[in-house]
């Protein structure tokens, strides 16, 4: 009976640590991102029914978890020309959802794009890295912050366009509902899911130094790797400053941070599938920037 009763007394003072290093739903995480990278959602091309079904996901999601929004059922509508082919895309949209701070009205924007390469004759480009990954942390965040409320105001927005170049993130920023020097930083996550190495990039520390102890605090010693980089000047394509949606706030002079992993085999490709992800690297990659955001969520409020 006394071991029992240890057991107990060891399980209970433990459940409050196990409560913390569990941050996220793991499993609703890798269903969400097997979903938006299915062959049902053939791409997510803007406006193909796939996309439409992606969308249908978040605008669902962030209702049944009781975030606001200042769009209509959640949605930002835009118009834009693509610029390859100089077709018009009307009716593009990028998903919205709002959690007001307990502290501060400064807002930190967390967004990722959902949409990919669509099809091309038989081959689905499904894009389980490039960006299902990124969108389903989304959701994972946006139920996260829905129970834990943030010190500062968070907007989580699902992009469409990326591919088409930061389309959703220039209608975002140009249409922003808010006054833009009311965002305090920027976060994005565009290919989180997979590495080799174990490694993942926190970008942006460059232009924003006084960022970077407040992420290592956090990283250092965690699973998987944190590195720095990719956002200095003169580096050609391994600058990402400008590679993906968080150049249009850093345009605006918004601090941001941008996660991601570096090109692997199948990116662009049709191989790139859920089942080529690395599912631990990406439940850890998820656990580890949430971690982050919540970090400076905190250390933003009581440095300003």
């Amino acid at each position: 009976m006394k071991n029992i009763m240890r057991i107990l007394i060891t399980v209970l003072l433990l459940t409050p640590f196990l409560a913390l290093a569990q941050k996220i739903n793991e499993d609703q995480l890798l269903q969400d991102l097997a979903y938006l990278a299915s062959d049902e959602l053939e791409g997510r091309k803007p406006l193909s029914e796939g996309s439409l079904k992606a969308r249908s996901l978040f605008i669902e999601r962030f209702s049944e978890l009781g975030l606001t929004s200042q769009y209509k059922n959640y949605t930002q509508y835009f118009t834009f020309r693509n610029r390859r082919d100089g077709e018009i895309y009307e009716n593009a949209a990028n998903i919205v959802g709002f959690i007001p701070g307990e502290t501060s009205e400064k807002i930190i924007v967390i967004m990722a794009h959902y949409d990919h390469l669509g099809k091309s004759g038989n081959k689905i480009f499904n894009g389980a890295d490039d960006n299902a990954s990124g969108a389903a942390a989304i959701l994972a965040f946006s139920a996260y912050f829905s129970e834990n409320r943030p010190k500062h105001s968070m907007m989580f927005v699902a992009l469409d366009a990326e591919e088409m170049g930061h389309q959703g993130a220039k209608a975002l920023v140009n249409d922003f509902p808010f006054p833009l020097d009311q965002v305090i930083l920027n976060i994005n996550m565009d290919m989180i899911s997979r590495n080799e190495n174990n490694e993942l990039y926190a970008s942006g520390t460059y232009h924003t130094p006084s960022l970077k102890p407040f992420i290592e605090k956090v990283a250092t010693g965690k699973i998987p790797k944190l590195l720095f980089g990719h956002d200095e000047p003169n580096m050609g394509r391994d600058d990402w400053t400008l590679a993906s949606d968080h150049a249009q706030f850093h345009l605006k002079g918004i601090p941001f941070i941008y996660f991601g992993v570096e090109d692997h085999e199948d990116y662009h490709k049709e191989t790139d599938t859920f089942e080529n992800i690395h599912p631990e690297f990406y439940k850890n990659a998820a656990n580890l920037i949430l971690e982050i955001i919540i970090n400076l969520d905190k250390a933003l409020i009581e440095n300003n």
